[in-house]
């Protein structure tokens, strides 16, 4: 839990940067986009515990 608050808390900053500095943000602008990114990360995950469950 510590790494996803630390990783909370470092988006928000790189966020306020940027802003600051009139850039804009290095990440998706909309929901389905950041949704799509977990959905990658969530399928490497079920993939790996699939994987675990026919082995055993």
């Amino acid at each position: 839990m510590k790494e996803v608050i630390l990783a909370l808390v470092a988006g928000m900053l790189v966020g306020v940067v940027f802003k600051f500095f009139k850039l804009p943000l290095p990440a998706p602008p909309v929901l389905s986009a950041v949704v799509g990114v977990f959905g990658v990360y969530f399928g490497g995950i079920v993939f790996e515990w699939m994987f675990k469950l026919l082995q055993s």
